[in-house]
């Protein structure tokens, strides 16, 4: 009698096939843009009604601040140390999620740019800097965040945008026309998808075992957080390693939402930033209505000429850069030179826009604060930003369509 085959084995082999497929379609299949940026939205939904919404300018201007304050240019006496802000620590999290997930799919490597690119990563990083100052926030916190809390600035932060970085890509256009004439060599953008390193390299074997070591680390800094009696940094470090990963991996990017209907015509982002924001807004709603939160939190005084200019500079800016407020952080954790350098200017443009904002007192004269739903109620708000979403994307897709039969070209 054949004894019958045991069944151990073949369980034990079948489990861990399945757990490296698994892996592999994690970290080597890019994720769907739409629901990740939905995923987005309920994250800051989630950071919402833990502390804040979700806002790059905020830990870079700290960033900065300290840079300015080692100069001896800074005054602020009660500035925090970037490791202890909520702010930057958020952002940190942000970039080393990136960094890891860029790592664990075998995507990161050190990307220099030509010397005419580095010069406009610098002026995008001063442009959004500047702006996120005057609008109170970056696209993020802005725009995104602003308009998701039902505040006026952010749809005036989203006209402003959309001025900005339609005049930055026609130049963006304009520059690519000569760089065709002249036989120059086309440079990858980093919103572009990233190269990967060489498979025979030991680079690229080695690249998801670095990977699971930053993840190590973030662990490990963020129980040191805890034990430091700091453990509400460690929730905002783990909240932006989300939000870097998910960003990394589906490339979900509101600078793309905002240039590509006017280089491409490609709306897949700009239609789901309208569906995540509409998702968001919700979530706010939700927490505001309900007494969760205070009604009029993250309303920001800028309306209307704070958020149209500096929406205006900021998006022009983050076209020159080629990364908005979070996209040029998980950007540079993927190893883009530019990205780093528009972030070290980004910082320094913040805090000198809002230093000399302060000593003009002008920081009190950028606009009012407009809680929609003071104005129009909480129904009148809630559609009013639902029927802006819906306008985004139907415009967005209705202009996608005309390009491709060569019918519309903005």
């Amino acid at each position: 009698m054949t004894p019958a085959p045991s069944v151990m084995t073949p369980l034990s082999t079948s489990f861990s096939s399945f757990i490296r497929e698994q892996c592999a379609r994690v970290f080597t299949q890019p994720w769907p843009v739409l629901p990740s940026a939905l995923v987005i939205a309920a994250l800051n939904v989630f950071l919402f009604a833990f502390d804040k919404p979700w806002t790059a300018s905020d830990g870079m201007r700290n960033v900065g601040d300290s840079l300015l304050r080692l100069l001896g240019v800074g005054t602020q006496a009660d500035l925090l140390p970037p490791w202890l802000y909520s702010g930057s620590v958020l952002n940190l999290g942000v970039l080393l999620g990136g960094l890891s997930a860029a790592l664990l799919s075998r995507e990161f490597g050190l990307r220099a740019a030509p010397p005419k690119e580095m010069v406009k990563g610098a002026l995008g990083g001063l442009m959004m800097g500047g702006g996120a100052v005057l609008a109170f926030g970056c696209n993020i916190g802005g725009f995104f965040s602003a308009l998701s809390a039902l505040s006026l600035s952010g749809a005036g932060m989203m006209a402003g945008l959309a001025i900005g970085a339609g005049a930055a890509s026609r130049f963006i256009i304009w520059e690519r026309v000569q760089r065709i004439r002249s036989g120059e060599v086309a440079f990858l953008s980093p919103c572009e998808a990233p190269p990967r390193a060489a498979p025979g390299s030991p680079r690229f074997r080695d690249q998801p075992r670095v990977g699971m070591l930053v993840f190590v680390f973030v662990l490990g800094v963020g129980h040191l957080y805890q034990l430091l009696g700091h453990g509400r940094l460690a929730l905002f470090l783990y909240f932006g390693v989300a939000f870097g990963v998910v960003f990394q991996r589906s490339r979900f990017c509101l600078v793309n939402a905002f240039r590509e209907p006017f280089l491409s015509g490609q709306s897949e982002h700009a239609r789901a930033a309208a569906m995540a924001l509409t998702l968001s807004m919700i979530g706010f709603t939700i927490l505001k209505a309900g007494d969760l939160k205070d009604a009029t939190e993250w309303v920001f005084p800028s309306f209307w000429h704070g958020s149209l200019l500096g929406g205006v500079i900021f998006g022009a800016g983050m076209v020159l850069a080629d990364g908005c407020g979070a996209g040029s952080i998980w950007r540079a954790g993927e190893g883009h030179v530019k990205l780093w350098i528009a972030l070290g200017f980004f910082a320094i443009g913040a805090s000198l826009m809002r230093l000399w904002l302060v000593r003009t007192d002008l920081l009190r004269r950028l606009g009012a604060a407009v809680f929609l739903p003071n104005e129009i109620g909480w129904a009148g708000a809630v559609w009013g930003v639902v029927a802006l979403m819906i306008l985004w994307y139907l415009l967005s897709a209705w202009n996608e369509q005309q390009r491709q039969v060569g019918v519309l070209k903005f």
